[in-house]
Parts: C-alpha cells; sequence; structure tokens
C-alpha cells in the first residue's frame, strides 16, 4: 500500500507548524512585556487559583495594617491624655499637701478651690478627646458621642463598659482603648481595699492619717467602729455593735485590731470615733468635688480645723489612688501597643512569604524567556524558509 503525502497536506501541516511558532512566540512577547509567567489563567489554571488565593491574603494583610495603623493612634492618644491626667493628678496632690498646712489663710485655700475646679474642667475635657475621626477615646463601643458631660455640677458617663477587639494579624487581637469607666469612674478609696475616716461630729483633734491591713491576712472583710472611751483609752466595735477590742492610745502609734491598722494622731476626747473597713468607689471627678467642698468648711472653731484635716487627708488617699489608676490604664495601653507591634511583625513575616510564593508562581524568569524567545524565533524563520521552498517545488522542474 502506497502512503501518498499530498500537497495540500504539506502545505496545511506547514501552515499550522508556522502558526504555532507564531503563537508561542507572541505568548512570550507578552511575557517579556509584562515580567509574568501567567498572562491569563488559562496559561496554568492551578497555580493562577493559587496566586488569587495569595492576593486575598495579602489584601486581608494590609486591612490588618490598616486596622492596627488606627488602633495605634487612639492608643497613642490614650497615652498622651492620660499623661496629662497624670500630671493634672500631681498638682492635685501638691495642692492636698499645700491644703493641709494649718498656716494657710482662708483666702489661700479659697485660690487652692479655685484652681481646683479648673482642673475639674481640664479633667473632663481629657476624658472627652477623640481620636480626630468623630470617635471619643473613652466611650467604650459607645464612641459617637462626648462620653462624660456635666449635670448640675455632676458628671455623668455615658459610655459604655465595652472594650473593642481589634483584628491587627491573622489570628491577633488587641483591646482598643479603655471606656471611661475603667480610668474616671469606679476608682477604690482608701489604700484601695481599705478605707476608713472621722465619723461626723467629733469633738476633738485627732486625726486619721492613715488605713491599711496589718498583714497578717485576718481581716475578714468586716467594717468596724474604733470609739474613743477617754482622751487615752478606745474600744473597738463591729457592725453589731460587739466590742472586740480595747486598747490604750498613743498619739501616732498603730492601733491594731481583727486584722487591720489605723494610725491616728492628736487629742481625741471621749466619744470621738473613726470608721475602717472596705474601701468603696469614687470617680476622679467627685474626689476634686470633695476636696473643693472640704477646703471651703467652716474652720473657725478647733473641731471644724480638724474635721477639714480628716477630710483632707481621706482626699490625699484618694487622689493617690485615682494617680494609681492612670498608671495602671497606662501600663494597659502600653501593652497593646507592645502587641501591634509583635503584630506588625507578624504581618511583614507573612507578607514576605507570601511574595515570595507569589513571584516563584508568576515572576518570569527573563533569561530562560528570551533564550526560549529566540529559539521559538529561529524555529519559526526556518519553518518559514522550508514553506518558502516548498512552494517553489514542482515535478516539471523534475523533468529535464
Amino acid at each position: 500500500m502506497n502512503n501518498r503525502i499530498s500537497s495540500s497536506m504539506m502545505y496545511d501541516q506547514s501552515v499550522f507548524l508556522m502558526m504555532s511558532k507564531q503563537s508561542k512566540l507572541s505568548h512570550l512577547e507578552q511575557q517579556l512585556a509584562t515580567g509574568k509567567k501567567i498572562v491569563t489563567a488559562k496559561d496554568d489554571p492551578v497555580a493562577s487559583g493559587a496566586a488569587v488565593g495569595m492576593d486575598r491574603i495579602l489584601a486581608e494583610l494590609k486591612q490588618l495594617g490598616a486596622n492596627a495603623g488606627s488602633a495605634q493612634n487612639r492608643l497613642g492618644l490614650q497615652e498622651n491624655a492620660l499623661a496629662q491626667a497624670g500630671e493634672l493628678l500631681q498638682r492635685v496632690s501638691d495642692l492636698s499637701i499645700q491644703a493641709n498646712n494649718a498656716a494657710l489663710s482662708v483666702d489661700d485655700r479659697k485660690a487652692v478651690a479655685n484652681e481646683l475646679k479648673s482642673i475639674k474642667e481640664q479633667m473632663l475635657a481629657l476624658s472627652n478627646s477623640s481620636d480626630g475621626s468623630g470617635r471619643y477615646l473613652f466611650g467604650g463601643a459607645a464612641d459617637g458621642a462626648a462620653p462624660f458631660t456635666l449635670s448640675n455640677g455632676s458628671v455623668i458617663y455615658n459610655g459604655d463598659q465595652n472594650q473593642r477587639m481589634v483584628e491587627v494579624a491573622p489570628g491577633t487581637f488587641i483591646k482598643d482603648t479603655l471606656p471611661g469607666s475603667e480610668i474616671f469612674l469606679r476608682i477604690r478609696t482608701g489604700d484601695g481595699t481599705v478605707d476608713g475616716g472621722a465619723v461626723a461630729g467629733n469633738a476633738g483633734q485627732a486625726v486619721l492619717t492613715d488605713v491599711s491591713r496589718d498583714g497578717s491576712g485576718s481581716w475578714d472583710g468586716s467594717s468596724y467602729t474604733l470609739r474613743f472611751t477617754a482622751a487615752d483609752t478606745y474600744e473597738v466595735v463591729d457592725a453589731s455593735n460587739t466590742v472586740v477590742g480595747t486598747g490604750n492610745y498613743a498619739s501616732g502609734e498603730d492601733i491594731v485590731f481583727e486584722g487591720l491598722r489605723v494610725r491616728i494622731e492628736g487629742t481625741p476626747v471621749a466619744g470621738d470615733a473613726f470608721n475602717a473597713g472596705p474601701a468603696g468607689t469614687r470617680d476622679v471627678f467627685s474626689t476634686l468635688d470633695k476636696l473643693v467642698q472640704t477646703l471651703e468648711m467652716d474652720t473657725s472653731t478647733l473641731a471644724g480645723r480638724t474635721a477639714q484635716q480628716n477630710a483632707l487627708q481621706a482626699s490625699i488617699r484618694d487622689v493617690s489612688r485615682a494617680a494609681e489608676a492612670l498608671i495602671d490604664a497606662r501600663a494597659a495601653g502600653g501593652a497593646q501597643l507592645k502587641s501591634i507591634d509583635d503584630a506588625a511583625a507578624l504581618r511583614e513575616a507573612n507578607s514576605v512569604t507570601l511574595q515570595t510564593s507569589l513571584s516563584q508562581l508568576r515572576d518570569l524568569d527573563y533569561a530562560e524567556a528570551i533564550g526560549q524567545y529566540k529559539l521559538e524565533g529561529a524555529a519559526l524563520q526556518a519553518a518559514q524558509t522550508i514553506f518558502t521552498q516548498m512552494q517553489s517545488m514542482s515535478l516539471f522542474n523534475m523533468i529535464r
């Protein structure tokens, strides 16, 4: 059987070969022009799909970076506001100690009270700090309106107790700014665990200067009243008025009972009493108001001056607790800022890994592509030469 190759078949094969080479050259030209191995998805469907997935993850990393930037800005502004608030409370502490000086005149105390009123206004402004985008720092999740407002002289909190969680890296969340209730409200009084003070109506000149636990761990959280039975003797009663202790009094010496320790200085009289028990809570604005009221007390009598000294001692303790609350809040914010820095390193590492993988999938090896381009170009030229020669061939040319 004879296999015949017709001229038309040879022509078709030559044309197909040239078109195939031309298509490869065209594709190589597109690759060289774009620098990409994958010009269209059909070039490598699997690699193309993987690249799309990586692009999506990179976009998510970019969004997480934006989240981190926003949170970092807010936490930085929180730090600035709390630092300024801390400076204000340091001034309050200085003024409280200054006001406790018996040599201060009535006018001097009025001047101190006026400065404290100004400090309260500044503290209120700081508590309503915003991030510049219409969101308030200390409103919790309800940050669309000023969290603190003044009503009839009292400061009202309008925010909530929530703290937003912000994703700053895959699976990594940080806490946004603290709600104002944790910073400016709910501040423990006294030493933070125990508080005490003079009972209203004391007639002597005794001042409670310190109250705390005695370190034994035996205090059960109950409240007690230390009552003087004479200038140099006292008894301690519990909430049911049952006597749980007695002793002799010496000014400035610690009095220890039921796991508590109190220190009283000065000269009491029979009937004077002091309370000691669990610390309550008070907002910083009320602490400032109480301090102003203390400075405006009538001190025309010895009992009045002693009552003012007792109130000042209590206010000094409360101001110290408020300052500690600010320090704790700043520490919490600093920890979140550190987490943001750590998250940035994680995002960068993930991004580098993904970019490397994408480069391996997409980026063209120019040396290899140029070599292939030259090879395909030579093959096309050879095919064209052969085709031209075939077109000029004829049996008539073989007849001599």
